[in-house]
């Protein structure tokens, strides 16, 4: 596809929606900012431009049309539309993704990121699937401590992990889908599994878990969660590297040397060095914060504490914080995503969306209008750039249309919904935290990262209903 017509095709989507009646119970202003929210996601599955700008303009046109009301019922204003346009870049988690790209840079600088990459290929190395599983089993090991998942795997696994395909000679620039491609996809799709298995996997787990209990008056204990996933989540978990590997396979599966010749490296580098031990001591820090110190100190700041101290110490210069292209422009871009999701709110789309999507499902048996809710509350997520914006617009109608329905197992709907919030995450390049950062590390192109979150994620769904479903319609 040419350049002109990727130009030309979310253009004429966008038209093409507007120039639709907006549908009952929906102010054509809010029709209006669903049209130009479809001619974005077309901009960024084809990627006429970069994607960052194409945000940037999304979030300029509707302020520039003020479209979003400075508050409900009451029209915008040219200040109230300026703060909304730049309301993103305040957005904590837009700056722990920011922050995950200085972390790599430290490991990358420091080459603590090669020493541990080389000792994982030492260990792990001869097949790329074994460092799949690694990977995989890294994140595993983190999830029920961390419930920030873009801590966990963009924080920690993401900055160790960039530094092994450049090893094998895969880079974003040159043959990307050696290793380096399959690895990028194995770490996110496993973080959305993990996230969804513990209750203390993922931030937003614990946002619905208090929802649950006040709208529905059910109580999710940690050990409720765990077990209601537990299937769901050793099929997936343990099929997740080998799906990617059979999927979306690296060119570069074996080798035999690769062992031998990590030891020769490690050899090469010596002694750890100072600066690898600052490295060392900032990201445990780090981490430790992020476990430990959760309720104490926002992750964010714990991670602008560790860039400050990267820099007082020499581990990093400031030139290479403002230098680092790639960090910024992932910034850029999804402060833009997480602002124009936030607007589908305002304008009321999601309100209304929720409820014709409850009115449609009425009259159906309880069995499967339960199905249809959750199937609807996990697609939805396409017009979501946070997975707490997406439990708070749209867990409490889908609880309330639950409870409507005579004969429905409100506790039982309550789990099926809350447990979908982590694998939900795998379906777009802005689903969940993690999903910038390996995104924007180059290696996954625009649209093999949609069509790969499109087949993990109907995978993902279809494991969820044909065997989390039964398993917990016999424990309820």
């Amino acid at each position: 596809m040419s350049v002109n017509i990727k130009a030309i095709v979310p253009l004429l989507a966008g038209v093409l929606v507007w120039l639709l009646p907006a549908p009952a119970g929906l102010s054509p202003q809010a029709w209006t900012y669903f049209a130009l929210f479809v001619a974005v996601v077309a901009g960024l599955v084809l990627e006429p431009i970069p994607p960052a700008l194409t945000g940037l303009m999304g979030v300029t046109a509707a302020a520039a049309l003020q479209l979003i009301p400075s508050a409900p019922g009451k029209a915008a204003t040219a200040g109230s539309s300026i703060n909304w346009l730049l309301s993103g870049f305040s957005n904590s988690t837009v700056w722990l993704i920011f922050a995950a790209f200085m972390f790599a840079m430290g490991y990358e600088k420091t080459g603590l990121g090669k020493r541990i990459a080389l000792t994982l290929i030492k260990l792990m190395g001869r097949r790329a699937l074994g460092l799949g599983y690694a990977v995989a089993l890294a994140d595993l090991a983190l999830a029920p401590f961390m419930p920030s998942n873009t801590a966990r795997s963009g924080g920690t696994i993401y900055p160790v992990i960039k530094n092994i395909p450049p090893l094998y000679g895969s880079t974003p620039e040159n043959n990307p889908r050696g290793l380096g491609a399959y690895l990028m996809w194995t770490a996110l799709a496993t973080t959305c599994v993990t996230s969804s298995m513990f209750l203390t996997g993922l931030a937003p787990n614990l946002l619905a878990q208090s929802m649950v209990e006040k709208t529905a008056k059910v109580a999710l204990t940690w050990n409720d969660w765990f077990v209601s996933f537990l299937p769901v989540g050793v099929i997936l978990f343990l099929i997740t590297p080998l799906l990617a590997y059979v999927l979306y396979p690296p060119s570069q599966k074996k080798s035999d040397d690769a062992p031998v010749w990590a030891g020769a490296e490690l050899a090469k580098l010596g002694a750890v060095k100072g600066k690898e031990i600052l490295m060392a001591l900032l990201a445990v820090g780090a981490l430790a914060s992020w476990i430990f110190l959760d309720k104490q100190i926002n992750g964010t700041t714990v991670a602008i504490v560790a860039i400050c101290l990267m820099v007082l110490l020499k581990v990093v210069s400031w030139d290479d914080i403002v230098g680092n292209k790639q960090a910024w422009n992932v910034l850029a871009w999804f402060a833009t995503l997480v602002t124009l999701a936030d607007g589908l709110g305002k304008v009321g789309f999601l309100e209304w969306f929720a409820k014709a999507i409850s009115a449609s499902l009425q009259g159906y048996s309880p069995t499967a209008t339960l199905i249809g809710l959750t199937v609807v509350f996990f697609l939805s997520h396409y017009m979501f750039a946070s997975v707490t914006a997406h439990v708070a617009a749209m867990l409490p109608v889908m609880l309330a249309a639950a409870m409507a329905v005579p004969g429905l197992n409100i506790p039982l709907a309550s789990m099926m919904l809350c447990s979908t919030l982590g694998i939900m995450g795998v379906i777009t390049p802005y689903g969940t935290g993690p999903s910038p950062i390996y995104y924007g590390s180059g290696y996954i192109k625009g649209r093999e990262f949609w069509m790969l979150g499109l087949v993990f994620g109907l995978v993902y769904l279809g494991v969820f209903l044909l065997v989390g479903f039964p398993w917990n319609l016999a424990r309820m």
